[in-house]
């Protein structure tokens, strides 16, 4: 888009707002610098109707709700949550706390009050509620003017009524919303008072008060140019509006447009991971559809190649079962039933009107009292849903696409069929963890190799007010807590964000096709002079319930060190073939730092050859655990490797850690290596029953060689029957390759080729 200089006009009505135009005022122009001096003018009653939604289609609309479920029980769960708020009566404490604390939680309530009264008003007519936001607004006009730095602030920027200022941020977001629905009703002096002391003050520090907040390219910044960018609609101010969009200094090199060209990738991947993505999604989908509503002519929703849009469904395809994939910054238990995503498919749907959005819906069970949560409501009550197409894809990362990417491979659209994802990403900001081409399984509907995600517990004040803890640094982000390569128990980048933003790994191939689904990535210099490439492959087998994962992943250091691959898993451990040497008397630590320190050592196995060879096969250290009644075997057929067995949660004396079981394959002293791995699903316990199926493994043997340019690995079935998967050098997914393979001159297309040297490996 290029930003050219507006002659100076009223803003434009766009086609959802109500039909009556408002006065001319005069904006100031898009290169003009913004008078520091000029106080706001008075509102007068036409300029005061809504702008931010067409409260039309709501105002008057009562009974007719009941038609549509969704919405009806929308409007009866927010008339009791403000009716509740009604009754309690105006609370807008002076802050304190930090999250988690009661002022905290009272200023929360307040703009979700805020907001819902503001919505109740537009649809029932009930002038209580239009009073009540009144009266908390007027109230918050008193304190706000005498607000400064918040008093439990610690690293963060401080906010004024939270401890950090991208909760006023979210706070302008859901107050604007709120006193936009309302201000019509109010009389000239309630609004120019809480214009001025409350909207346009707040809008001050967030933006002018707040520099390097407001022109950051963060989700910080994303809140604090919606609410700023909002309330310039609202208070008919277009420098505010230019402010929000393109920077403090109108520019374009910060605000809203730059962030949306900078966090997204071409895929609608953003940064900071799929977590973030759904945190950051509310700001940039509501202050899209009020510059849509407004201001029409900026095509908003078709800027980037619609990327807005885009992010929604990308969002969306990022979660198993509805929940967020966990990686970076992130907690378990967010899903898709979060406002963030409520508010992002009600306005996705309106604009794109695809009706497997309507079945996101379905499954939240939610929608928003807005124009768009209504259309949500009618065309599901209509049955217009269909099923939302989840399918495997490489969504790319960085604003060009050329910074890795997240390997998404699915064995079916289900909520319990199989899903593998790979993290080939850039690093994610400050939010990021070191954990370069790291991977995490679902499988049966649960999670089975895991992502620890944040240390925090959110919004908790006993667990340092909410914030992110300690451990977080200590523990989380370190690559050891990953299922990924560690150098000499050290972290990727040094443990060094800043540095770990200027490399990415290399998506090499990615393919969803047939049987034999693959991602192959690469990174270089996570460790000085250090590459690692990685191979991760989802291998559907006749008589499998489910896929087996082959992961191969090949070093290349240069020079002798200590590699380990953790791999932190789900469930109870049930065997291992192999002889433990366990510590019962005591809990040793597996290191002295970068998330080591957090390991304890539950029982080691030194490597053995002779004892893990079966039937003349290298059978592989293998340990098998249950999770939900499926169980999991591990196959590791690395030479040489020591294996460890523990559990997470050593040297945390405030019980900040959860507990979590890890098995780590240890190599010292290697300069090159190859780690060779195969996960393996199988068999049924029904507790109920009582019944056990298929709890030993269907394989009986899993060996790797190396042969010219290419990996070979070998997985040998216990009924009979091998599967040879050949990984080639060259990446090339046009390339021919050709082998003799089992006695046999084998062809084939790509860096991947599967022999499946007999017919059956069920059981």
């Amino acid at each position: 888009m290029i930003a050219r200089p507006l002659l100076p006009r009223p803003f434009a009505l766009g086609p959802l707002l109500l039909g009556t135009a408002l006065l001319a005022l005069t904006p100031v122009p898009v290169f003009a610098a913004p008078s520091s001096a000029a106080p706001a003018s008075p509102a007068r009653a036409d300029d005061a109707h809504p702008v931010l939604m067409n409260a039309a289609v709501l105002s008057g609309l009562g009974a007719e709700a009941q038609r549509y479920p969704l919405f009806a029980a929308e409007l009866a769960r927010v008339r009791r949550d403000v009716d509740a708020a009604i009754h309690a009566g105006v609370n807008v404490p002076v802050p304190k706390d930090a999250g988690g604390g009661a002022s905290h939680e009272q200023h929360k309530r307040n703009y979700t009050a805020l907001y819902g009264a503001g919505l109740l008003y537009r649809v029932t007519g009930d002038r209580r509620y239009a009073d009540f936001a009144r009266d908390l607004l007027l109230a918050y006009a008193k304190l706000y003017p005498t607000l400064g730095p918040h008093p439990a602030a610690k690293n963060e920027a401080a906010g004024r009524l939270f401890w950090q200022s991208l909760n006023d941020s979210v706070w302008l977001v859901y107050g604007i919303q709120g006193y936009d629905a309302v201000r019509d009703a109010l009389t000239p002096r309630d609004r120019k008072t809480i214009d001025d002391q409350v909207f346009r003050k707040m809008a001050e520090f967030l933006s002018t008060g707040s520099p390097k907040v407001f022109d950051r390219i963060h989700n910080h910044a994303t809140w604090a140019n919606a609410g700023v960018g909002m309330t310039g609609y609202v208070l008919r101010d277009p420098d505010l509006v230019e402010q929000a969009l393109k920077g403090l200094d109108k520019s374009g090199k910060a605000g809203f447009l730059r962030q949306l060209d900078l966090l997204f990738s071409p895929d609608g991947y953003y940064a900071e991971g799929p977590y973030y993505q759904r945190y950051a999604l509310q700001p940039f989908v509501i202050f899209a559809a009020a510059v849509d509503a407004n201001e029409p002519q900026r095509r908003i929703f078709e800027y980037r190649d619609g990327i807005v849009l885009k992010a929604i469904r990308t969002a969306i395809q990022l979660t198993s079962d509805g929940y967020f994939l966990p990686f970076n910054d992130a907690m378990p238990d967010k899903s898709l039933k979060t406002e963030e995503l409520y508010q992002a498919v009600a306005i996705g749907y309106g604009k794109t009107h695809d009706p497997t959005l309507l079945s996101i819906a379905q499954w939240q069970d939610r929608t928003v009292l807005t124009p768009q949560g209504l259309e949500v409501a009618r065309d599901l009550a209509a049955g217009k849903a269909k099923p939302f197409p989840f399918a495997s894809m490489l969504l790319r990362d960085g604003p060009d696409g050329d910074h890795g990417g997240i390997a998404v491979l699915r064995d079916g659209p289900g909520s319990k069929d199989q899903l593998l994802a790979v993290k080939n990403t850039a690093q994610g900001m400050g939010h990021g963890h070191f954990d370069k081409l790291n991977w995490i399984l679902y499988d049966n509907g649960q999670p089975i190799v895991t992502d620890y995600g944040a240390a925090r517990f959110l919004n908790i004040e006993a667990k340092d007010g909410g914030r992110y803890l300690p451990e977080n640094e200590t523990w989380a982000k370190q690559t050891v807590a990953h299922n990924t390569l560690v150098v000499d128990e050290t972290s990727h980048f040094g443990g060094d964000w800043k540095r770990g933003e200027t490399l990415s790994p290399r998506q090499l191939y990615f393919s969803a096709d047939g049987q034999t689904r693959a991602s192959i990535a690469e990174m270089t210099d996570a460790y000085p002079g250090v590459t690692f490439r990685r191979a991760l492959l989802q291998v559907k087998v006749d008589g499998l319930k489910s896929p087996l994962i082959v992961d191969l992943l090949k070093v290349n250091g240069g020079k002798p060190a200590r590699y380990d691959l953790p791999l932190h898993y789900t469930g109870q451990l049930i065997d291992t073939n192999f002889p433990l040497k366990s510590n019962v008397a005591a809990r040793p630590v597996l290191g002295k730092a970068n998330g080591y320190q957090h390991l304890w050592v539950d029982a080691t196995s030194q490597p053995n050859p002779a004892s893990q060879a079966r039937n003349g096969h290298a059978s592989g250290n293998v340990v098998t655990w249950i999770e939900d009644g499926r169980f999991y075997s591990y196959r590791v057929a690395t030479p040489g490797v020591t294996m460890i067995l523990g559990e997470s949660g050593a040297n945390d004396p405030r019980f900040n850690l959860r507990r979590e079981p890890f098995i780590l394959q240890r190599l010292d002293g290697a300069t090159d290596a190859a780690f060779v791995s195969l996960l393996e699903p199988h068999g049924r316990y029904d507790a109920s029953a009582e019944t056990t199926i298929g709890s030993d493994s269907a394989v009986q043997a899993l060996t790797h060689e190396r042969k010219g340019d290419f990996d070979l690995v070998t997985i040998t079935f216990r009924k009979g029957g091998s599967l040879v998967l050949a990984i080639a050098d060259d990446t090339d997914p046009a390339k021919d390759h050709a082998l003799q393979i089992g006695g046999r001159f084998q062809t084939w297309t790509g860096p991947v080729g599967r022999f499946d040297m007999t017919q059956e490996a069920s059981r």
